[in-house]
């Protein structure tokens, strides 16, 4: 089965995700805040992917908003790391537009999936 552009954003951005935790945990001896975005961060693809192997179509919707309030999640952590200075404005910039991105993305797909289901 073709990877949907969702897929790939969300696995790109778990990429990111998993290094910048290893530059906060090697660099910056942050072990608190920087477990929390990548447990959130890693979630958003890993229930995409889920999402994938659905047992209904309830289910998939499920699946895509648990990645969304992950990703609302992530966008949190993100925004303290910055505000305490454990990442540049930067790499915040680079990294949180991604996570905006991706929520834009399933925001349309669960959106679109409800207006299927009233019809």
């Amino acid at each position: 089965m073709k990877e949907t552009l969702l897929q790939k954003k969300s696995k790109a951005f778990a990429v990111r995700i998993i290094r910048m935790y290893q530059f906060l945990c090697e660099e910056m001896h942050e072990y608190i805040l920087s477990k929390q975005v990548l447990r959130s961060g890693t979630s958003i693809g890993a229930n995409i992917r889920e999402a994938k192997r659905a047992q209904s179509t309830a289910d998939f919707n499920a699946k895509l908003f648990i990645s969304l309030k992950e990703a609302e999640e992530t966008g949190y952590w993100l925004e303290l790391l910055v505000e305490t200075d454990y990442i540049s404005t930067e790499m915040f910039d680079s990294i949180y537009s991604e996570c905006e991105e991706i929520i834009k993305l399933l925001v349309a797909s669960t959106k679109t999936i409800k207006e299927n289901q009233s019809k």
